[in-house]
């Protein structure tokens, strides 16, 4: 019995010390939701120097211990390819640069390439000395009535008996219009042309033209005949329509009896009315999107009268180059007797180019030698600086490319310069056509003019040559304000969007153009001295070489100098109007 006893407090005790060894390990083997040894140090630590809590910096919310940002990962029997890890967030990386790269492309290319590529090609017009052009009429033009008044352009010229009734036809309308109603709508025209510009050959698979004539209150006959002479001197082929707008007419011979006569041309003429005065140069933007025929837009006014094979050399160089616009050479039509002659000025063959003077007023000048060397032949198109407005060509989806006219420009005047600046400094090219030739009318004195509607306010040609010089001058429009100071505190409207215009097309500066296109401008109308201050004054104004002061005479109306006396009114000036430059 001592020895069972003895047996089995042994067998307890080996028992025993098995567990305790167990039970030992256990405590030291780590349990995956136990803190490791080096957690529980830090545990230690944080207790005794707690940090503060940074929420989404390392630390969960409420809690103060370390907890790391990307947990290690516990992998069970499976290798890990670092290599190939690496090599497949390389190409990922790759991927997404070239992807960045080539959105950055699509950003530049949206930014600066916005114009259409050609995609058209057409051979250069061919000049073949002593062989008749393909687009010249193999006959003489027939007259509208033979021997009739204002044939060929020759003058009509009325007896004193038509005094009064010419007088007031001009009030109202600006020409003699009892002439022109005496003259066929169908007349034939003098060729003023150059003999050389017979002989040119063209690519006879053109553009196609949609031709658009604004016109306000305009003279039946006088508008009739533009559009005659179109379709009389036009190769059917190409002219795809003619589209009127009717700035809001009041005339009753421009209602229902213009729209009878439409008729007789089965759809080639039509007319759109505006629902109110828009002015011409919104209205010719109107013509724009109203004309939807034609490859190329012709904007001609309501007076006109094209002349004899105008349309090829006038298309041909836009069919070679879509940015290319082209103007005519504008013919005088006498208001009075409807003789058509040629402009004066220019150089000795009459040819002149676009310019301004500071104030921003239409002048010409002569043809460079400059200009002369870059062709091969006098009746080559040649380039200018800028165009009158009224008659010019342009590629329909180019000038859609171009946003037409500025929106903020109102009823006339500035458009002109506008176009021709933007033409040129966003990468187009403007020429003159000494081969295509147009007449036009020039209002006469005495007309009592169209003045613009009640909404539009104010000054408002001085307003858009603000505008344009705001857009387009850069630091030459100080220039600009020292010619027309009273300009200045003039409120031009919103011009953002076309500042983004010219920054998204990577448009040129206004100094690029004056020393690589308007060179000669400076040579005819030099620089005016900048105003370096401009402000109020109620002064005296003194002859220094003379000692004497600037006088008036009220009743005389002479300003001249005379010994100042301080008391006399009439030395007193006072300038209103006037701001800082």
């Amino acid at each position: 019995m001592r020895l069972k006893i003895g047996f089995i407090l042994r067998s307890l005790l080996v028992v025993g010390s098995f567990l305790g060894l167990v039970v030992l390990w256990s405590s030291l083997s780590p349990r995956p939701d136990d803190p490791s040894p080096l957690s529980r140090m830090r545990e230690e630590r944080d207790v005794n120097n707690p940090m503060p809590n940074r929420g989404g910096n390392g630390l969960a919310p409420g809690d103060d211990r370390f907890k790391p940002v990307v947990p290690w990962p516990h992998v069970e029997g499976v290798e890990v390819d670092l290599e190939s890890i690496r090599r497949k967030n390389k190409a990922k990386n790759e991927q997404e640069r070239h992807a960045g790269g080539d959105n950055q492309k699509d950003i530049m290319q949206r930014q600066y390439l916005t114009f259409k590529p050609q995609t058209f090609s057409y051979r250069d017009p061919v000049l073949r000395p002593g062989v008749l052009g393909n687009f010249e009429p193999k006959e003489p033009e027939p007259h509208g009535v033979v021997g009739g008044p204002g044939e060929n352009a020759k003058p009509l010229v009325l007896g004193p008996e038509f005094k009064h009734a010419i007088q007031a036809s001009i009030k109202e309308f600006g020409f003699n219009m009892v002439a022109s109603d005496m003259i066929s709508l169908d007349r034939s025209v003098n060729d003023l042309r150059q003999e050389e510009c017979k002989y040119w050959h063209y690519d006879e698979n053109l553009l196609t033209s949609s031709v658009v004539i604004v016109f306000h209150n305009e003279g039946w006959s006088t508008l009739m005949r533009t559009v005659h002479s179109v379709i009389k001197r036009t190769p059917r082929k190409y002219l795809a329509e003619i589209v009127l707008i009717d700035d809001f007419s009041n005339k009753e011979h421009l209602k229902g009896k213009l729209d009878d006569y439409l008729k007789l041309w089965n759809g080639l003429v039509k007319v759109f009315r505006n629902e109110r005065r828009e002015g011409l140069i919104q209205a010719r933007s109107i013509g724009a999107q109203k004309a939807k025929l034609g490859q190329v837009l012709i904007y001609l006014d309501a007076h006109c009268e094209v002349a004899v094979n105008w349309y090829a050399p006038l298309v041909a160089p836009i069919s070679k180059d879509r940015t290319i616009c082209t103007v005519p050479i504008i013919d005088v039509i006498n208001g009075n007797t409807y003789e058509i002659i040629p402009q004066g000025g220019g150089d000795e063959d009459g040819y002149a180019r676009g310019a301004w003077d500071w104030s921003m007023l239409w002048k010409r000048v002569p043809l460079t030698p400059r200009e002369k060397r870059m062709r091969k032949t006098k009746t080559e198109p040649y380039r200018s600086p800028a165009m009158a407005g009224g008659l010019f060509a342009i590629e329909r989806e180019f000038f859609f490319e171009l946003g037409l006219y500025d929106p903020g420009l109102q009823i006339w005047g500035g458009e002109n310069f506008e176009i021709s600046y933007k033409i040129w400094q966003c990468g187009g090219k403007l020429l003159f056509v000494p081969c295509s030739r147009v007449g036009h009318i020039y209002r006469l004195e005495g007309w009592q003019g169209n003045p613009p509607p009640i909404y539009v306010g104010s000054s408002p040609t001085l307003k858009n040559y603000v505008r344009v010089v705001e857009v387009w001058w850069d630091e030459y429009k100080d220039y600009f304000y020292a010619s027309r100071p009273e300009s200045k505190a003039l409120p031009f409207g919103d011009i953002s969007e076309l500042k983004k215009f010219r920054e998204d097309h990577n448009c040129k500066s206004f100094k690029w153009f004056m020393e690589e296109i308007a060179y000669d401008i400076t040579s005819h109308y030099p620089l005016p001295p900048k105003n370096v201050e401009w402000g109020e004054s109620l002064h005296r104004f003194t002859h220094i070489p003379s000692g004497k002061c600037l006088d008036r005479s009220d009743v005389l109306h002479q300003v001249f100098i005379s010994d100042c006396d301080s008391s006399k009114m009439t030395q007193k000036w006072e300038m209103n109007n006037i701001h800082s430059v």
